[in-house]
C-alpha cells in the first residue's frame, strides 16, 4: 500500500477560492439549543499565487471562517482576510511580503532597502483573539488585523504601539480575567535584542510594558506560559543571530539554527511589577504550544507539547505534505516543574500524554493559570499520518480517550462550557473535520467528557487545514 493510499490527507493542503454565505447548513443530529454564539477560525487557504507556490503550510494566505449558532441552527460564511499582504500578493501573482519560510522574489537593491524600511506581513492565518474589544486575526508579527464579526470584512491593521515596538510577536496572547487584560510579548531585534512582555487592557486596548530582558540570540517561541501571578517565557534552543535576521538573507525561519548546547531555558516574571524571579535551564526541547501553567507550593508547573528537536518544522513544508508524506516528528504533552525555592535549580520533566498531541485546548475560563485536569487536542491514531483523531487527556492520571473516523482529519477542538457546568470539562468540543474520502469538510460537535458525537453540519466545500480559532458567546 502506498503512502498516498495510507495517508490521504493531502487534499487538505489545496486552495479554497470560493467565498460563500449559507444561512443554514444541513445538520445531522441536534446541536445543543444552549450553544449560542460564533466560532471563528482562520488558516492558510491559498498556496498557489499565480507565479509562485509558497514553500510552507504556514505561508498560505489567510481565510476567515464563521460558524454561527442559534436555536440549533448553524450558519456559515467564509472570506479571505483582505490584509495588505493578501491584496499585494493578489496584485503581483506572488507572495508580496516575507512569510514564515517563503520570501518574495526581490532584487539586491530591494533586499537592502527592506533592512531600512521593513515590510512586515499582516497575513493573520494563525489565530483569532479579541484585543481591546476588537476581534482580530493574528500571525507572528506585530500587526493583528481587525475584522467585522458578521460579514468578516477586513477593517485594517491594529498595530501594537511604538512603546511596545518589536518586529516579531505571537498569535497566542493569554487572557487574565482578574486583571482585565491580555498578556503577550514581542521580540525586538537589534545590536542589543530584547524580549518584551506587555499587557493590553480589555476595555480601551491601551498597552503597557510588564517586563523586559536582553538576549544575545533570540529564540523562536510560538507561545508562552501564564499562572495566576507569573508569566513564563520558554526559550527553546532554536535561535537566530540578530544581524542575520535584520539582513533577512533567507526566509524568516531559515535564519534560525538549532543549538541544543544552549538547553531549554525558562524565564519567570511577576505579572505585578515585572520582577524577574528566576531563570532555569534543562535538557533541550522544542514546542509550538503551551497547554497550561500553574503554581504548586514552591514551584511552577508548565505543560506544553514537547518535541525532541525542531524537525517538525521541516515536515510541514508544502511539497511533502501535498505528497501525503508520513509525519515522523511526534510531540507529547509534557509536564515541567520549575522550582522557585532559593538554592533549588533542578527542573524535572515527565510525559503525561500520548505519543502525538497537538492543537491543545483546555477549559480556559475556569482553569487558565490554575491547576486543571483535562486537555483536548488533535492526535495521531496511525503512526505517520497527519492529525487524524481528537484526544482527551487526563493530565493527572495520563489516561486518554479518542474520537476518530476512517479518512477523517479533525482540526483543533475548541471547548465551549455548557451554561450549567458545575465542573471542569462539562460542555462540548467544536472541530472542523476534513473527510478526505469525500473531499469535503464538516463541523462536528463532540461531548467533551466522553467524546461521543452529538451533531455535525456539512460545509459547502473542503476547508483547508486551519490552525486556530475562538468561540465568542452571543451577547446577553
Amino acid at each position: 500500500m502506498t503512502s498516498a493510499e495510507r495517508f490521504p490527507y493531502a487534499v487538505g493542503f489545496g486552495d479554497l477560492d470560493s467565498e460563500v454565505s449559507v444561512d443554514a447548513l444541513p445538520v445531522a443530529g441536534s446541536f445543543p439549543l444552549w450553544l449560542s454564539g460564533t466560532l471563528f477560525r482562520t488558516g492558510p487557504a491559498k498556496f498557489d499565487l499565480g507565479h509562485q507556490t509558497v514553500n510552507h503550510w504556514f505561508d498560505g494566505l489567510a481565510m476567515l471562517h464563521r460558524f454561527g449558532f442559534e436555536n440549533g441552527r448553524v450558519s456559515y460564511r467564509n472570506r479571505f482576510l483582505q490584509s495588505n499582504a493578501y491584496r499585494e500578493s493578489e496584485a503581483s501573482g506572488a507572495l508580496a511580503r516575507g512569510g514564515f519560510a517563503t520570501d518574495p522574489c526581490r532584487t539586491l537593491f530591494q533586499r537592502i532597502a527592506s533592512v531600512f524600511s521593513p515590510h512586515f506581513t499582516d497575513n493573520g492565518n494563525v489565530a483569532i483573539d479579541v484585543l481591546g474589544g476588537w476581534p482580530v486575526a493574528l500571525t507572528e508579527t506585530t500587526l493583528p488585523v481587525r475584522f467585522d464579526v458578521e460579514t468578516l470584512a477586513t477593517l485594517g491593521d491594529r498595530a501594537y504601539s511604538s512603546e511596545v515596538g518589536g518586529q516579531i510577536s505571537i498569535a497566542h496572547p493569554h487572557h487574565d480575567t482578574a486583571r482585565a487584560c491580555r498578556y503577550s510579548y514581542v521580540v525586538a531585534f537589534g545590536r542589543n535584542s530584547h524580549y518584551r512582555l506587555f499587557a493590553i487592557d480589555d476595555k480601551d486596548g491601551s498597552e503597557r510594558i510588564v517586563a523586559e530582558m536582553s538576549v544575545d540570540k533570540p529564540s523562536y517561541m510560538h507561545s508562552f506560559g501564564m499562572t495566576e501571578r507569573y508569566l513564563v517565557l520558554t526559550e527553546f534552543p532554536l535561535v537566530v543571530d540578530p544581524l542575520r535576521m535584520l539582513l533577512a538573507e533567507a526566509p524568516f525561519i531559515r535564519n534560525y539554527r538549532w543549538a541544543p548546547e544552549r538547553g531549554l531555558r525558562f524565564h519567570v516574571f511577576e505579572k505585578d511589577g515585572g520582577r524577574h524571579v528566576t531563570s532555569l535551564t534543562t535538557d533541550p526541547a522544542f514546542a509550538f504550544h503551551h497547554v497550561n501553567a500553574f503554581e504548586q507550593e514552591d514551584s511552577i508547573v508548565v505543560d506544553f507539547v514537547a518535541y525532541d528537536d525542531a524537525t517538525i518544522l521541516d515536515e510541514l513544508y508544502l511539497t511533502p505534505l501535498r505528497a501525503n508524506a508520513p509525519i515522523n516528528a511526534t510531540g507529547a504533552l509534557t509536564r515541567y516543574v520549575l522550582p522557585l525555592a532559593h538554592g533549588d535549580s533542578e527542573v524535572t520533566a515527565r510525559r503525561i500524554g500520548p505519543d502525538m498531541f497537538e492543537m491543545p485546548r483546555i477549559d480556559y475560563e475556569r482553569c487558565a493559570g490554575r491547576p486543571y485536569r483535562y486537555a483536548w487536542g488533535a492526535g495521531q491514531r496511525v503512526k505517520g499520518d497527519f492529525l487524524d483523531c481528537v484526544v482527551r487527556v487526563d493530565v493527572e492520571s495520563g489516561e486518554s480517550k479518542m474520537w476518530w473516523r476512517e479518512d477523517c482529519y479533525p482540526g483543533e477542538p475548541v471547548f465551549v462550557a455548557s451554561p450549567d457546568a458545575r465542573a471542569e470539562g462539562e460542555g462540548v468540543l467544536l472541530s472542523v473535520v476534513l473527510d478526505a474520502r469525500r473531499g469535503n469538510s464538516f463541523l462536528q460537535v463532540l461531548d467533551a467528557t466522553c467524546l461521543t458525537e452529538v451533531a455535525r453540519a456539512d460545509c459547502p466545500h473542503m476547508i483547508p487545514f486551519g490552525l486556530h480559532g475562538s468561540f465568542l458567546p452571543a451577547p446577553k
